[in-house]
This record gives C-alpha cells, structure tokens and sequence, in this order.
C-alpha cells in the first residue's frame, strides 16, 4: 500500500510539472509573438513655399580719392617759388613750385638772338641767290641753321616748363615734405593731391560671384557713425582672380557727397546679384550634413524621409535649396539629432 501511494505521489507531482512547462511554453510564444512598438517623435515642421529670392551679398570695402598722385619734380633743382598749402584746395593748373631757371633763361635769350641773326642772314642771301651771286646750296645751309636755332629754342622752352610743377587736376592738397629753398630731385615726393569731390568705393567679391558683376551695377553701402545708406555704380572690375584668396576687385563710382564720406573710411558694401520669384527657402538648421552632402528631412504620412538636397544661397536665417525638396513639401526642423529614416513622428507645430 505505501509502494502505491508513493508511486501516486510521483505520478500527480510529474504531471503537476508538466503543466507548469506547457503554462511557461505557451506564455514564452506568445511574449516573442507579440510586437515591440516604437514611441512616436514629437517633432516641428515647416510647409515649403514658392516665394521671390533677392540675391545678396554683403562684403567689406573701402572708400578712395577718385583720383590721387604724388606730386614731384621732373628735373632736380632748387625751389625758388612755393604754393604749396596743407589741405587746401586747388584748381587744375595752379602753380605749385618753381626751380630755380635762370641759366635756361638765359640760354633761351642767347638762342632767341642768333635766331634773329640767322633771319637776317637768310634774307640777304635769297637776294643775293635771285642774281646769281651765291649758289642753291649756301642758301639751303642758312636756312638750316635757322631750324636748327628754331628747334633748340623749342627744347630750351621745354626745359623751363619743366621747372614749374603745376596741380595736375581739382583737388585737395596734402601734407608737404618740403621747403622753401630746398634742392629736390625726381626722387622726392613733394605731397599729394586727392580728387575728394568724387569718391570711389573699392571692395572685392569671391570667385563664384564674379560672373554676375556687371559695369552699371548697382550698389549700396553703409559708414560706422553714418546713420545713412548710400548708393555707387560700378565702373570696372578687376581683370582676373586673385590668385591666394580666391576674389576679384570690384571698383564703383560714389554718387553722393557728404561730410561722413571721407577716403579710407570703412564701407559695408551689399550688393543685390538677381532676384528669383519661385525660390524654395527652408530654415539653416534643417540641413543635416552628411559628409559631401546635404540632406532634408521631409515628413510623409507620419514617417521622416531623408532627402538629399542641393542648397544655393543663404540669408541670416535660411538658405535655399535648388534640388531636392518641392512646393508644399513639409521639412522637418527640430529634432533632427534623433531621427533615422523611416522613423515615426509626431507633428507638434507647423509653420
């Protein structure tokens, strides 16, 4: 009897295990049967629109004389005569500076007698050659004296001409060098002389934008401490791309005068270079960089597709995107560190 209630025992004890087992089994199925899901993102967004694009640039510049040079001596000599006055404006072809010239004076005077000598002479023998007392050739020898004497006479006048230094054009004179009596050679800058009434505005634009400069173009610029916005037109450019950074040289004709307006002053120069009426622009944040590229996350249908983009110019805020993204597109701009593609998101705000 004990045998046999003992092997009751194991019989009821072993089946009790095996339905545990089979319990453990079917719940283990149905736990791995069941799927993971995937919390939603909470994310913001942005509806692309066609709207018009003003390209622009904004680069620095510099005020310049429209015209400016040094003023010096053509000969060496000494100054005999002195009207040079320190920021006083001057009328093109006043006297700035007389050298000493008495020598070539008084050469001139010499020249100028033995030419009325030589006159004189050539008259006599044309009488003399109508009646046959002298020949052709004694009388062309006279007359080649005399142009001779005509042509020293003319040299000499140069020479004096170059004694007197005269302003060159209207403007503004600088600071001397020189004085009163002073021997001076073609080395010695003397001063200088600004042409201040028109001014020239000098900056330089990258590579990419010189193709769309133009002689007529239009530009605006602002000075520190000027509270206003002035305008020039450009009037040439440079004739190639500096080499080390890649730049050209943009020059332009000021079209305003004022006091603010000074040569060398610093010049906020912005430049509009087009303007596009169909422009897709999207915030500067949601471009991802992917290495050499640049990719958008665009949302469809509660999924975050990436795109790969191609991006034209920018502003402070945003930047435009030329290939890509289309009309009525809906760009995702935040949380972008967290998506992956084909995650599921949630559109908190849309712009």
């Amino acid at each position: 009897m004990v045998k046999k209630r003992d092997f009751i025992k194991l019989v009821l004890i072993g089946s009790l295990v095996s339905i545990m087992a089979c319990k453990n089994e079917k719940s283990d199925v149905s736990a791995s049967t069941v799927p993971k899901t995937t919390p939603s993102i909470s994310v913001e967004a942005i509806i692309v629109k066609f709207a018009p694009l003003s390209s622009a640039i904004e680069v620095p510049g510099s005020l310049l004389p429209y015209e400016e040079t040094d003023i010096r001596s053509e000969i060496s000599g000494r100054i005999v005569k002195l009207n040079v006055q320190e920021g006083k404006t001057v009328a093109k072809g006043l006297l700035l500076i007389k050298l000493f010239d008495e020598d070539l004076q008084a050469q001139l005077r010499k020249l100028q007698v033995q030419l009325q000598i030589a006159e004189k002479t050539a008259e006599r023998q044309k009488k003399l050659l109508e009646i046959g007392g002298i020949s052709q050739q004694e009388y062309d020898l006279s007359e080649l004296q005399i142009n001779n004497l005509k042509a020293d006479i003319e040299l000499v006048k140069v020479n004096i001409t170059r004694t007197e230094i005269r302003s060159p054009f209207n403007g503004r004179i600088g600071l001397k060098n020189i004085s009163m009596g002073a021997y001076i050679s073609p080395a010695n800058s003397i001063t200088t002389i600004s042409q201040v009434n028109k001014l020239k505005l000098q900056f330089t634009v990258p590579e990419k934008y010189g193709s769309v400069i133009h002689k007529g173009q239009e530009v605006q610029f602002s000075l520190d401490g000027s509270p206003k916005t002035y305008r020039a037109t450009v009037i040439a450019t440079e004739s190639s791309i500096e080499e080390n950074t890649r730049s050209m040289d943009v020059r332009s004709e000021v079209n305003a005068i004022d006091n603010f307006l000074v040569p060398g002053s610093f010049a906020k120069v912005k430049m509009i270079l087009g303007r596009q009426e169909n422009a897709l622009m999207i915030p500067t944040q949601s471009v991802v960089p992917q290495g050499r590229k640049k990719q958008a996350i665009i949302y469809k249908s509660g999924k975050a597709i990436f795109a790969d983009i191609t991006t034209g110019v920018r502003d402070s805020a945003n930047i435009q995107v030329l290939s890509g993204i289309n009309n009525n597109d809906t760009v995702i701009t935040t949380g972008l560190l967290f998506l992956r593609p084909g995650a599921d998101v949630t559109l908190s705000k849309v712009q």
